[in-house]
């Protein structure tokens, strides 16, 4: 600011006595400026007049991109775990519902391991709920699957602290075994499209045995995802709609752990039930999956 100041002083200073010719070549040269600068073209078209409809469309980068609705199958999963005394009034459920159109892998196997799966739709879900809670039921899980084409989810089911034989039937009828541990017995979902049947879907669920995994190393979750046991010989599968549903639960109560039906559905060490006529205490209990479907966005 010093400098600019001292250089405005300056040419004030100069500015005062100016050479009477130099003060009449500046005032020509002005004018000369203001005629030629400011003069107006001839046969101008005003700016309004040049603007067309296309330029006044919003630029294509700033349009707010459409939301796109995620492809998925969404389903529900019920877990209730019930008195194992109470079973024989689950039984209502197997005489009442359908095994149609439940596909099963084998079903020697899905049989021999105590497995029982059925179908129902919309109108019937009360029906079956009302089964499990009269049973003395009662839910201790719930868990929404949202599942994109042809990928799967797991649900934890049972724990396992150590190593350990799981012993379950092959389709030849054999029994074989499977040495798994620590780790978790869960229920493996998978969802896929059906082409051309647009609002329905192929479900399949198998149970599985998954050792502990660490997510933030991804080599490690590989070798753990390659030790991965699926009983394949329990598996099932369906097409669904939503509003359809399906139960999954054990045909009797096998306490013996070493078996896959036993560590699937049977909870030997029981939980607290209560009740309305009798004083609350731990039971040995079974444990049941109902399996909603939601929704089919494909």
């Amino acid at each position: 600011m010093a400098r600019a100041s001292y250089i405005a002083v300056g040419l004030d200073s100069r500015l005062q006595t100016p050479a009477p010719s130099i003060v009449g070549l500046v005032s020509c040269v002005l004018t000369c400026f203001c005629l030629v600068g400011c003069a107006e073209p001839e046969n101008a078209v005003p700016v309004w007049e040049q603007v067309k409809i296309g330029d006044l469309a919003p630029y294509e980068g700033e349009r707010t991109p459409r939301p796109q609705t995620l492809k998925t199958v969404n389903l529900d999963v019920y877990i209730f775990e019930t008195p194992a005394a109470n079973l024989d009034k689950l039984d209502k459920i197997r005489k009442t519902f359908y095994i149609r159109p439940l596909r099963l892998k084998s079903y020697p196997s899905f049989d021999a391991d105590g497995f029982l799966v059925r179908f129902g739709q919309g109108e019937r879900w009360s029906q079956i709920r009302d089964i499990v809670l009269a049973a003395g039921g009662q839910r201790v899980a719930n868990v929404s699957l949202a599942l994109p084409d042809a990928l799967s989810e797991t649900i934890a089911v049972a724990g396992l602290d150590r190593p350990q034989s799981i012993f379950f039937t092959a389709p030849d009828g054999s029994k074989q075994a499977a040495n798994i541990g620590p780790g978790v017995l869960g229920l493996r979902v998978k969802a896929e499209t059906i082409p051309g049947a647009r609002g329905r879907c192929s479900v399949s669920a198998y149970p599985v045995f998954s050792p502990p995994t660490q997510r933030a190393v991804p080599l490690l979750t590989l070798r753990a995802k390659m030790r991965e046991f699926p009983f394949t010989t329990a598996a099932f599968g369906l097409n669904m709609r939503p509003g359809d549903f399906v139960y999954l639960g054990p045909k009797e109560y096998l306490s013996d752990q070493t078996t896959l039906g036993g560590l699937f559905f049977s909870n030997p060490q029981g939980r607290l039930f209560f009740s309305q006529t009798e004083a609350a205490e731990f039971k040995p209990a079974v444990r049941v999956f109902l399996l909603f479907c939601t929704g089919v966005n494909y």
